[in-house]
């Protein structure tokens, strides 16, 4: 992974230093709230509901042992003992002391880490592929790409105060793992016909109050125009983004309003401005990341197939284990290797993506003992061990299995993306955690969920959609109705190159009423699908009506046997 020079310490030493006296004076009355907000936003530093919440950038989800360790540290030391992984890859601390930021921002720079434009409208942590480098599908490998554009928009002056935030994503592989339709900018890598590589340049997706999925404005664009096409972008942007109204600024806004067409044609007018100038990455810049991202040390193993994999197990432990190998272990570019998905989804039991420090400590001592001191945090709030050897998969297993950590369910049911939600964020409309814990106990059975297949449940405390329901299979969103926590469902989402948003199917429901809705959506699925179909492919072909037909049929009979009962009560 890329590693700091004295340059970029430099720099995250200095803004700790800055950030330092700012806090000093915020403390001694004289910064004001409403001066210091835009500057502890600028360091991913919140106001939440109880206490501050720090936003950590992991670049492209890329951390090594010895940061998560500083992660457990922080978590003991100024938090209560646990962090929460985001569907931005980072990790946020939701109860800190302000006085005490200053210090947690100087223990991540001494493991070269910051929190740097995590928050504020400005361009945002990069995300990519959880599995890049090492992905089968893998056309190339994104992360010096990710690396040469964090760097390029880290502190840029120029974007460092957009009509509101701007967040990039970047796939490279057959499969998009990183929803890249999704977001405000979001980059194709492939190789073209010459063999050189390029990226296809999708604009305006993105969720939130208007869901939209992202349009192609520039194909096969040279790798080392990156940073002046979008640039051209982020100046259309800036000239006629709304900043007049909070809720119509994003730059899918603008899109719409603009309309495609004329919205291209404004940005290759501007790219004429800036198409070879010096922002243009070169072949020394790549150079010097690339070397972080050349293969480890691999071992020559040969492929091997699930059967000798699975009789690494005892006998009573094979069906566990094969379980476990289907659901958390992935293909790997390199034979005799894999890659692993530690389950961050415990049934009911804490809040989607939430990790304690034991787990934190055992975790890196995993990753140095399994996969080269390096681990991955994924969009869906999970952790990969990318490159662990096949014949040890089973030792890993019984580890995992040990911390909690190994729950087959990924992808299925259960896997629940949410956001903290009204427990701790201000902006929050409803809850999300108990929502989810609700459905995971419901969901409890393995056998059912397997039978169940694949299938994404995303769950958003308000419409800033941080959980990403939108592009769940099954979406739940909180809204708020005369101060009471309501839930509206949505069908149909999806990620990937199929890249969909979901439908509300109707009037929203009360907490209690969602394990019961969940019930019902999955039961008319069994009994409509047909063999090998998942859930949105039966939803795809028979649309929304047997779907909605069924909730709302059968919330009316547990109202009025509800209002039966209240009336002979009494």
């Amino acid at each position: 992974m890329y590693q700091y020079n004295p340059i970029d310490q430099s720099i995250v030493d200095d803004r700790v230093k800055q950030f330092r006296g700012q806090v000093e004076r915020r403390l001694q009355g004289t910064l004001p709230e409403e001066e210091f907000r835009p500057l502890r936003l600028q360091n991913g530093l919140y106001l939440q509901r109880h206490a501050y919440m720090l936003r950590i950038a992991i670049p492209y989800g890329l951390f090594n042992s010895q940061q998560m360790r500083m992660f457990a540290k922080i978590a003991d030391k100024y938090d209560r003992g646990y962090g929460h992984f985001t569907t931005r890859q980072n990790i946020q601390f939701n109860w800190l002391k302000l006085e005490e930021t200053p210090e947690i921002l100087a223990d991540l720079a001494s493991v070269q880490m910051h929190a740097i434009q995590t928050s504020g409208n400005c361009v945002r942590n990069i995300t990519s592929d959880p599995f890049a480098g090492v992905a089968a599908d893998e056309i190339v490998d994104p992360r010096p790409i990710c690396e040469l554009l964090r760097q390029w928009s880290t502190l840029h002056p120029e974007f460092a105060f957009l009509p509101r935030k701007f967040k990039i994503a970047v796939s490279s592989s057959k499969e998009d793992r990183a929803i890249v339709a999704a977001h405000d900018l979001g980059l194709f890598l492939r190789n073209n016909e010459q063999g050189e590589l390029v990226a296809d340049v999708l604009v305006g997706g993105g969720m939130g109050r208007t869901p939209i999925i992202g349009t192609i404005i520039q194909y096969g664009l040279p790798w080392q125009e990156l940073p002046n096409y979008i640039s051209a972008v982020l100046r259309v942007y800036n000239l006629h983004g709304r900043r007049d109204n909070l809720y119509k600024a994003r730059i899918k806004i603008l899109l719409k309003a603009l309309g495609v067409e004329e919205f291209t044609r404004q940005v290759n007018e501007e790219y004429q401005y800036w198409r070879g100038g010096h922002q243009a990455f070169t072949q020394e810049e790549w150079n010097q990341v690339a070397q972080y991202f050349v293969k480890p040390a691999y071992k020559t193993l040969p492929s091997l197939n699930e059967e000798p994999i699975v009789l690494q197990a005892p006998e009573s432990e094979r069906t566990s284990f094969s379980r476990w190998l289907e659901r958390n272990v992935k293909k790997h570019q390199i034979p005799g290797y894999a890659s692993v998905l530690l389950s961050l989804k415990p049934h009911g039991t804490v809040a989607p993506g939430d990790i304690d420090s034991s787990q934190m400590i055992k975790i890196s001592n995993l990753a140095d003992q399994y996969s080269f001191g390096l681990i991955r945090s994924t969009h869906e709030q999970n952790l990969v061990l990318a490159d662990v050897e096949q014949t040890r998969l089973y030792e890993l297993w019984k580890e995992a299995k040990s911390l909690g950590l190994a729950l087959p369910n990924i992808g299925l049911l259960t896997d629940i993306i949410a956001c903290p939600g009204g427990d701790f964020c201000s902006l929050a409309n409803a809850k999300s955690i108990p929502i989810a814990n609700d459905i995971q106990k419901r969901f409890d059975d393995l056998d059912y969920l397997f039978d169940i297949g694949d299938i994404t449940l995303n769950i958003s405390g308000c419409i800033n959609s941080c959980g990403h329901h939108h592009v769940g299979n099954i979406g739940i969103l909180g809204v708020d109705k005369d101060g009471q926590e309501w839930y509206q469902v949505t069908l149909g989402g999806e990620q990937g190159l199929q890249a969909a948003i979901g439908k509300v199917i109707g009037p929203s429901f009360f907490a209690s009423d969602m394990p019961d809705v969940i019930s019902d959506l999955i039961q008319i699925y069994i009994e409509l699908r047909e063999p090998e179909e998942s859930f949105i492919q039966t939803y795809r072909r028979v649309g929304v009506e047997p779907f909605k037909t069924r909730v709302y049929a059968n919330k009316e009979k547990k109202d009025k046997k509800n209002t039966v009962g209240e009336d002979a009560h009494g």
